[in-house]
């Protein structure tokens, strides 16, 4: 079965597909941890990035973007065993991400419209255009009639601030709390 039919029998719920999905991913996920993490953590960090992939399969819009999101998963994951094993506290971002997933898919959802509404319409346009019509960043560049970094740079600019709307008072309170 391909990855992409894997990807879509999972997030219908068919458990045999999340299995074999997730043993497909283990090799890749693992090469990549290697290369990322402490020899110590590999396993841990892997296993974590499995566990989230479970979890957040459901969510995935696009089958090719799975590997991207895997491997950026097993890097924080391997980010954060470091810091721990180093003895350092754990990041405002590792704190944001832990809050965020306590929270129910309902509330994120009504939190990421609110997000969105706040956009200056500029940023506002290249968010869903990339991530809602799926375009590529040349796409969007000749659709906005701008060079490809400017596209770049306010992509990433808006979705900096819809993480700092999402997250930005729950890693204050937890600054001020420590």
């Amino acid at each position: 079965m391909q990855q992409e039919a894997l990807i879509l029998a999972a997030q219908s719920g068919d458990p045999v597909a999340l299995n074999r999905l997730l043993l497909s991913c283990q090799i890749d996920a693992r090469r990549y941890a290697r290369r990322h993490c402490a020899a110590s953590d590999v396993d841990d960090a892997v296993q974590e990035a499995l566990l989230i992939l479970a979890r957040k399969v459901k969510a995935l819009r696009a089958a090719a973007a799975l590997s991207g999101w895997l491997f950026t998963v097993v890097r924080r994951e391997c980010q954060r065993l470091s810091r721990k094993m180093l003895g350092q506290d754990a990041s405002s971002e590792d704190l944001a991400e832990a809050q965020l997933a306590l929270r129910s898919d309902e509330s994120l959802q009504i939190d990421l419209i609110a997000a969105l509404e706040s956009l200056p319409a500029h940023y506002l346009e290249v968010i869903l255009l990339r991530d809602f019509a799926e375009l590529t960043i040349s796409e969007m560049a000749e659709r906005l009639g701008l060079q490809v970094p400017g596209v770049k740079s306010r992509l990433h600019r808006a979705r900096e601030l819809v993480r700092e709307y999402l997250v930005g008072p729950l890693v204050e309170s937890n600054r001020r709390s420590s």
